[in-house]
């Protein structure tokens, strides 16, 4: 902790944070909070892709991510695309300059070293690239904090992704294929370490006792399209996925089990449309989660959970309920394992509706077992993120003098 005669450390937190994914906004939720108990004298604020939405949220001052405002919607015409060039060169200046106001930059947990949703490589992995360098040149520790990582077959991509990581002072990972996955691609990961993703280390809502019949379905719901490189099949993926799981809904409602659908993105809210619109029943209703502890507590009421999205896979299993996958990545099925279901996945690009509901009602039968499971699971996740922060504080925050020296420097 920082003494009342000290320079206080100037934490910066990065990310596409404030931008509707619930996961994201966990994660950096857990980070302040460690902030805030064991460093609360540190200085935090933001360069996040919704900085409104985390200065209203989380209390920190926030500076947009790109200069360019149209940077997420595709440019044709002649002026945006020369707009968008220029503002990737501003961006250059502009993450350097924030970068070089902070002695620690943070990036809390996410996907940030992957590619399994469809991204360009000048968008996130660009940005990711310019902190990273920003902070080796200017003396400024860049900490990836529990994040994800898969092999990147794009070459810009996976060149960019390779350097950011090559270039932060400080990595650590959510699962041990993602440090696989960083190895392969040429990063020395010797001193790497492997903890649970930074979610599980948020407050959990009280568990509901056991009903005596059936009761509530949580169905976790995403605009899935398929990854990187499924985009010549992405509408192909995204009607199998939807269609199976409103035959799946469809199902459940006919046996009298009430379903509840949940989203992890603003941009899942037309899959919900779309199963409403075609599962016309009052047993089926659409919450609209505004974090990770809403989902928690809408999970912890329900029988059991079916989800796609990675956060909401957590939620589940943080609240004890027993969860069935539908896994569209390798770090959904390696997270099950881990907590002891790794029987329950289902592929996302495949569904099939009648294998889905085998896997359901085997995932109920066992739905006792597994809670005692997953309660001991939790256990030992908590555990591990308690070291995962002690070593953080050990790595990024330095004694008072080297603070204050840092400063002197500038």
């Amino acid at each position: 902790m920082t003494s009342a005669d000290e320079t206080p450390v100037r934490v910066g937190v990065f990310g596409l944070l404030g931008s509707g994914n619930l996961g994201n906004d966990g994660s950096l939720e857990a980070v302040l909070g460690h902030l805030r108990a064991e460093h609360p004298q540190a200085v935090v604020d933001a360069l996040c892709g919704g900085p409104e939405a985390v200065t209203a949220r989380f209390g920190i001052p926030a500076t947009r991510l790109h200069w360019y405002r149209g940077e997420y919607r595709t440019a044709s015409r002649a002026g945006a695309i020369a707009a968008k060039g220029l503002g990737k060169l501003v961006d250059v200046f502009r993450t350097a300059a924030w970068v070089r106001r902070h002695d620690v930059v943070i990036v809390p947990g996410m996907g940030v070293l992957e590619a399994t949703l469809p991204l360009r490589p000048w968008g996130f992995p660009y940005s990711l690239f310019l902190l990273c360098a920003s902070g080796r040149l200017l003396g400024t520790r860049v900490a990836l904090v529990s994040v994800g990582a898969a092999e990147i077959r794009d070459r810009p991509t996976r060149a960019l992704v390779r350097w950011s990581a090559r270039l932060a002072a400080y990595r650590s990972y959510r699962d041990a294929q993602s440090r696989d996955a960083m190895r392969a691609m040429g990063v020395d990961t010797a001193r790497d370490q492997v903890y649970p993703d930074l979610a599980f280390s948020l407050p959990t809502p009280p568990a509901s006792p056991a009903s005596a019949s059936p009761g509530t379905v949580c169905v976790g719901v995403m605009d899935f399209h398929g990854g990187n490189d499924d985009r010549a099949r992405a509408d192909e993926i995204y009607r199998r996925y939807l269609d199976g799981t409103i035959r799946f809904v469809r199902t459940l409602v006919e046996e009298g089990r009430p379903v509840r659908l949940l989203t992890g993105d603003d941009c899942d809210a037309s899959v919900v449309a779309a199963i409403l619109d075609a599962v016309d029943s009052p047993l089926v209703t659409a919450a609209e989660p505004a974090s990770l502890a809403d989902l928690m507590k809408e999970m912890a009421v329900a029988d059991t959970v079916v989800a796609v999205r990675y956060h909401n896979l957590i939620c589940a299993l943080k609240t004890g309920t027993p969860v069935l996958a539908l896994s569209y990545a390798a770090k959904s099925d390696a997270l099950m394992d881990r907590m002891g279901l790794g029987a329950f996945c289902h592929p996302a690009r495949e569904v099939d509706a009648d294998r889905l509901l085998e896997q359901f009602r085997a995932l109920e039968k066992r739905s006792a077992e597994l809670r005692r499971t997953l309660t001991e699971r939790n256990l030992a996740a908590t555990r591990q993120l308690e070291h995962q922060f002690a070593a953080l504080t050990a790595a990024l925050f330095p004694a008072a003098d080297h603070a204050h020296a840092h400063q002197e420097a500038r």
